[in-house]
């Protein structure tokens, strides 16, 4: 998922805003030859009458996956 905005939720979407608590996840894109990393921004805290906050619901669903192949 590409974020348009750095105060905006990799994960669900919507605004992070003054006062709630966050996330910043490095991402380093090796097509980009060395250029410095990007960042993804998750909510920490789960909203109202959910399980799970952003971040952890993203960390699920990167353990869930199997691993990238990298082609050489």
């Amino acid at each position: 998922m590409i974020v348009c905005c750095a105060n905006q939720c990799a994960y669900c979407g919507s605004s992070i805003v003054s006062g709630q608590r966050w996330v910043r996840e490095k991402i380093y894109d090796p097509a980009l030859n060395g250029r410095a990393p990007s960042y993804h921004r998750y909510h920490a805290e789960p909203f109202a009458l959910q399980e799970g906050s952003c971040w952890e619901k993203h960390q699920m669903e990167q353990h869930s996956r199997p691993p990238a192949t990298v082609l050489l």
